[in-house]
Formats: C-alpha cells, sequence, structure tokens
C-alpha cells in the first residue's frame, strides 16, 4: 500500500491552524498531517489572557473591518462575538471622549486638536491611496520616500498655509507651533503602534497604497481571539498538534523517499514530503544568519534578500490595575501630549519610552484596568522594566498631566493636584520571545510589496523537480495587500493548503 504524503506544518498560529484545518476537511484522509509547535500552547500571537476578572488579548486585538473578513465570519458562526455582559468591544478604542492632555498639566481643547487631527488623517488618507488633490501636487514635488518624511513636510506645509496667527495664551511655556508638533507627534506615535515600525522614517511611502482594509467596523471578539483558534484545532485529531517541538534545523531537497528533515532541539527528527514554515518574519530573518543554519542548505539568496529587506517591528501592549484609593471612573480615558524628550520643558521625572505613548484608557467603561501601547525601542524597554519601575513611571507620568498647570518648567515633584497609582501590571513581551521576536511586519524603506510575494514562493523553484513543494511559506507576512493581520495569516494558510490540495488533484477553494 503506497504511504500517505506526510505534511508537516511549523508553527500552530493562525496561519499554521488555518492551513491544517483546511489540508484535513478537504483531503478526504489523504494525508498524514502533523503541526509542530515550538511553544507549549496554540495561537502564535493570537494570546487570549485574564488579568484580575478581566479578558485582555495580549497579542492580536482586532477584527479589521468586518465586511469581507474571514476572522469576522467564523466569529459569527462561533458565536463568539457577544461572550460577556461586558462591551468588550471597546477593549483598545478610547472610550466617550478622552482628555487630552499637555505636559504641564493643560487640558487641550477640540479647537486646539481638530486642525491637527484632521491634517493627520488627510495625510495618511492621501498616503494610503485615497483621493486627496491638495498632498498629491506635494507629494509628486517632494518626491518622499518614507511615511515619516511625508508626514513632517505634511506639517510644515500646514504651518506654511497659516502664518501670521496670533500667539498662544494661557499654555504656560508652550509655544502654537510646539504643542501642534506634540499633537501631530502624538499621531504619529499611535500609527507606530499600528504598523509595527518603530520610526516611520523607515516606513516606505510608495508601498502603504497597497495595503488593504476591510471596510466597516473595527472591534474585538467577546470569547476572546483565541476562540478562532480554538475553532479552528478543534476539527484536527489529537494526535495532530505536538506542542513544544522547538525546530532547530530544516534539512531540505534531501535524495530521499521524503526530501525534508525536521530536526528538533530535543534530538529528535521527523521526515516529510512537504513543509509549511508559518514561524515569524522576526525568526526567519534570525534564521538567515550565517551562524543561525536553520534551513540547509540556506535558502537561496532571492529569499533572504527579500526576507532582510521587509521590515519587522515590536509592539507591547501594557495593561495596569488602578489602585483602590481611586474609584475607575475618576480616571478619564487619556490622550497624552509630551515636550521632545530634548525638551528643557519637560519633567524630569518622565521617562522618555513614555514620552512615545499616546493613550492610557480603561479598557471598557469604568473598568479598574487600563491599557497603554508601545511600539521600537520603547516596547523593547518596557520588556525589560521591572514591574516596580513601570509602575512608578505611569505613575508619576499621569499624576503629572492630570495636575493644575505650572506656568513654569516642571519641577522634579508634582505640585498639589490629582494624584493616582497603580497597583499591579501584565505586559506582552513579543520582541524578546525566542518564538516570535517581535509582533508583525512592515514595508521597509528599501524593499517594496513584491517582497512579501517573493515570501510566499515556494522551494524548489524548479517546477520539473522530482520532489517539487518541499517547504512552503505562510504567515502574515507572505502576504502583499493584508500583511501584519490575523485575516492575512488566515489567507496565507488557505493559499498554501490549497497549493498542496491542487498538487494531489484535490479540490482547493
Amino acid at each position: 500500500m503506497a504511504k500517505k504524503p506526510r505534511i508537516v506544518i511549523i508553527g500552530a498560529g493562525m496561519a499554521g491552524l488555518t492551513a491544517a484545518n483546511k489540508l484535513y476537511t478537504s483531503s478526504n484522509d489523504l494525508f498524514e498531517l502533523f503541526v509542530v509547535e515550538g511553544g507549549t500552547r496554540i495561537g502564535g500571537r493570537i494570546n487570549t489572557s485574564e488579568f484580575y476578572g478581566d479578558r485582555v488579548e495580549m497579542g492580536a486585538t482586532w477584527i479589521h473591518g468586518i465586511k469581507g473578513s474571514p476572522v469576522h465570519q467564523i466569529a459569527q458562526q462561533i458565536n463568539a462575538l457577544q461572550g460577556s455582559d461586558k462591551p468588550w468591544e471597546c477593549m483598545d478604542g478610547l472610550l466617550d471622549e478622552p482628555k487630552t492632555i499637555a505636559e504641564g498639566g493643560f487640558e487641550l481643547n477640540g479647537s486646539m486638536i481638530e486642525p491637527i487631527s484632521t491634517l493627520f488623517k488627510n495625510l495618511m488618507d492621501f498616503a494610503q491611496g485615497n483621493e486627496a488633490s491638495k498632498w498629491c501636487s506635494m507629494s509628486r514635488r517632494l518626491g518622499n520616500k518614507s511615511i515619516g518624511s511625508f508626514l513632517r513636510k505634511g506639517l510644515d506645509v500646514y504651518w506654511d498655509s497659516c502664518k501670521d496667527r496670533e500667539e498662544l495664551k494661557g499654555y504656560g511655556k508652550w509655544s502654537r507651533e510646539l504643542l501642534e508638533e506634540a499633537i501631530f507627534a502624538m499621531y504619529e506615535n499611535t500609527q507606530r503602534t499600528y504598523t509595527s515600525a518603530g520610526d516611520l522614517f523607515s516606513l516606505d511611502y510608495e508601498a502603504e497604497s497597497e495595503y488593504r482594509m476591510f471596510a466597516g467596523e473595527e472591534i474585538t471578539i467577546g470569547n476572546g481571539y483565541s476562540s478562532i483558534i480554538e475553532y479552528l484545532a478543534s476539527v484536527l485529531p489529537r494526535d495532530v498538534i505536538q506542542l513544544d517541538r522547538k525546530v532547530a534545523k530544516i534539512e531540505w531537497d534531501r535524495c530521499d523517499s521524503r526530501p525534508v528533515k525536521i530536526h528538533f532541539l530535543d534530538g529528535s527528527f521527523v521526515l516529510a514530503d512537504h513543509v509549511i514554515v508559518t514561524v515569524s518574519l522576526g525568526v526567519l530573518k534570525a534564521g538567515i544568519c550565517n551562524d543561525s543554519g536553520l534551513f540547509s542548505p540556506p535558502l537561496p539568496s532571492f529569499k533572504t534578500d527579500a526576507i532582510s529587506r521587509l521590515g519587522y517591528g515590536v509592539v507591547n501592549k501594557l495593561f495596569l490595575r488602578l489602585n483602590g484609593n481611586r474609584k475607575p471612573e475618576e480616571l478619564p480615558s487619556l490622550q497624552m501630549v509630551f515636550h521632545r524628550s530634548d525638551s528643557e520643558l519637560r519633567h524630569k521625572k518622565i521617562p522618555w519610552w513614555m514620552r512615545r505613548t499616546a493613550t492610557l484608557s480603561p479598557i471598557y467603561n469604568n473598568a479598574s484596568v487600563f491599557l497603554s501601547w508601545f511600539a521600537g525601542k520603547e516596547a523593547l524597554e518596557l520588556e525589560r522594566l521591572s514591574n516596580e519601575e513601570i509602575i512608578n513611571a505611569v505613575t508619576t507620568t499621569v499624576s503629572s498631566l492630570l495636575s493644575e498647570p505650572h506656568n513654569e518648567i516642571m519641577s522634579d515633584s508634582n505640585s498639589n493636584g490629582f494624584e493616582v497609582s497603580f497597583v499591579d501590571v501584565l505586559k506582552s513581551k513579543w520582541g524578546s520571545d525566542p518564538l516570535f521576536l517581535g509582533s508583525y511586519s512592515y514595508v521597509a524603506v528599501g524593499s517594496c510589496g513584491a517582497d512579501f510575494d517573493t515570501m510566499a514562493e515556494p522551494l524548489p523553484t524548479d517546477v520539473y523537480h522530482h520532489h517539487p513543494l518541499q517547504i512552503l511559506f505562510a504567515g502574515e507576512a507572505t502576504h502583499r495587500t493584508h500583511y501584519s493581520t490575523t485575516h492575512g495569516a488566515y489567507f496565507s494558510g488557505i493559499r498554501e493548503a490549497n497549493r498542496l490540495l491542487q498538487h494531489y488533484h484535490c479540490v482547493g477553494v
């Protein structure tokens, strides 16, 4: 009796489990299928957790548009959207009307914020391919390489268009231009968490318009994002998913009836006809280093060049439990506007890594758990800091912002005003986790959307090879228009499963 083709999927995240689900349900038991996961749980960068009785998402959070999203379709199918009496769909949104506070304790009204908010939105809309003729001529004239440079040139054009305005009064040492730049920087910092680009000057301008969003609301999942993962895994026989199986090396193009040999850190190995690699771009970047030896023989240069060029950043979440000396409703949802780290006007005890976060918000109305987002260097710094250091820094920052306004440079101590403190923290650590080494991909300056297509190309490239489709690649970093998203990972898993189904003349949809 002929042996079944053996397919090994590396990684039990969205891409890997989607591929496994598709292969198992569509092949009529044609394949011998395994999913090997280096961690002790399934889900990958989807990880629903709990903090003081509240459900929180440590990784993927949003369904990015409900019209056409396969994630939303699954969530509806399994009744996962209304899994709680708490309004979880607001988890990471700013609830109601946030207070926008500038350093020094100055609350900003809408007339100060709205022009800069509109400017930033219009600039990003144009960069993402929406029509905005005013910026079209500027873009052609200035020849932008990065989103960061485009945004800052847009701010300069705005200032040129509204010269000779009266000087700002009532905001202490803040000048109008300094305050507008700081508000603009707040929106830039939010954009950094959206894209995972620690520096928007490293985010490619031309490729931004290729990114695609689904229409409709962006919502979270009442039962937790992990419910999607559990659904995908539920159809698989118990022995298909193997946890705590860390891959050490992938030998391919071997002269053997099964041309791929996967070595594990515990010394064991498995032979396969095909392997679908769904590890993160960060792991692939580490895996193509000269001393890594993850692939043997090494991946061809067209593949490693694409892996090297594409960007891959770190975004972390910080959840904080409010001290019981304050009622949750007393601490508003905050947008935070800071002086630059090198400014003489800055409060000396607010650390640099707090100055590049934009918001602090309860996870739902009157919740005692608050959430703040960090990207880039400050996200990595957050991973290094102790809980006590984090609590002290956030307490100092928030108490300073909510104290009475100062007309002089902030001293090292707070004035008499709003005192707030936190008692515990929960933080993600995607940057230092060796199974991920970051959060999600972006198009870096020097790369382009075509690099995602290159990432998705299977090996060997010779279509007449006697052992085709030995290594296939899936994951959010292999989708040209939906990179960085769970639905991009889902689509990639379907794509690679269909590639194998069609190879064996099954029906792939």
